[in-house]
C-alpha cells in the first residue's frame, strides 16, 4: 500500500472542527490521556478513529501528549489513499493495522505500549517453554493469554454480533502473536488471529504491546481501560501464586 495524497494545507477542514468529539479534536485528548497511563510514552503506541468513510490517524514518531489536531492524518477508508497528511510528519506505521480493525467493523483501534500487557505476554511465553521442555508447549502463535472469575471482565463484549458483554464466569481470551522488527509486519499475523479468535477485541503483541478496538471510540477504550486493568492484576496475581484459571 502507499496511499499517497493531499498534503495539509489545502484539506485542514477535515480537522477542523469546534467540537470536542470530532475525531480530530478527540484524538489528542486520548493520547494525553494515555500518557499519563504510561500506555503511549516515548512516541509509542497510537489511536485511530473511523468517521464514516473517512479514517484520522495520529501520526508516528511524535510525543503523543503534545499532539494537536493539525497533526492528524486523513485517510479514506475505500480507495486507502491520505485524503490529508501533514508534510512535516510521517504516517503511522500501525496503520495497515488500523485497518484491519476497520474492516472488520470497528470505529476506533488503540495501540498501547502498556507494561502490564508486555509482561503478560512475558510469562505467558515463559510458561510456553517451561511447557515446550516437558513436550506439551504450544508456539506463541498458537496461543493466549486466558482468565476467569475476574469482575473486570464484564467489560468486555461476548464478540461481534453477539448480545452482551461476558460475565464473571466466561473465560477471557486474548490472543497473542510474536513481534517484528517493523510495525507495518505485524499486519499478517494480526490479521489471522483476528480470524482464529473472531470473539476477540484485541490482540496482544509478544514483548510489544496491545491492539483494542472496539465499535466505537467509547467502547474501544472502555475496553482498553479494563483489559489493562485485568493485564495488572493478572501479573501480581502470578507474583502471589493465584491462577488465572481456576
Amino acid at each position: 500500500m502507499d496511499p499517497k495524497g493531499s498534503t495539509s494545507t489545502n484539506m485542514d477542514h477535515l480537522v477542523t472542527s469546534p467540537f470536542s468529539f470530532h475525531p480530530a479534536n478527540h484524538i489528542p485528548t486520548l493520547c494525553q490521556n494515555f500518557y499519563t497511563q504510561g500506555w503511549v510514552t516515548g512516541t509509542g503506541g497510537g489511536v485511530s478513529i473511523k468517521s464514516g468513510s473517512n479514517i484520522y490517524i495520529a501520526p508516528s514518531g511524535v510525543q503523543k501528549e503534545l499532539l494537536k489536531p493539525t497533526d492528524i492524518f486523513v485517510m479514506d477508508h475505500t480507495s486507502q489513499t491520505y485524503l490529508r497528511r501533514p508534510q512535516v510528519l510521517k504516517p503511522s506505521a500501525c496503520t495497515p493495522l488500523f485497518l484491519a480493525a476497520f474492516n472488520r467493523g470497528a470505529g476506533c483501534c488503540i495501540h498501547t505500549h502498556s507494561q502490564w500487557a508486555v509482561l503478560v505476554t512475558l510469562l505467558v511465553e515463559r510458561d510456553n517453554l517451561s511447557s515446550s521442555s516437558s513436550g506439551s508447549g504450544r508456539n506463541i502463535t498458537d496461543t493466549c493469554f486466558e482468565i476467569e472469575k475476574i469482575e473486570q471482565i464484564k467489560g468486555i463484549p461476548k464478540g461481534r454480533g453477539k448480545e452482551g458483554m461476558l460475565g464473571f464466569f466466561d473465560r477471557l481470551r486474548i490472543p497473542i502473536i510474536p513481534n517484528t522488527a517493523h510495525e507495518e509486519d505485524l499486519t499478517q499475523s494480526l490479521e489471522a488471529a483476528m480470524d482464529r479468535y473472531p470473539d476477540a477485541y484485541a490482540v496482544m503483541v509478544l514483548r510489544h504491546g496491545v491492539y483494542v478496538w472496539g465499535d466505537n471510540v467509547e467502547k474501544a477504550k472502555t475496553q482498553a481501560e479494563s483489559l489493562d486493568y485485568i493485564f495488572r492484576l493478572a501479573v501480581e496475581m502470578r507474583r502471589l501464586g493465584v491462577p488465572w484459571i481456576s
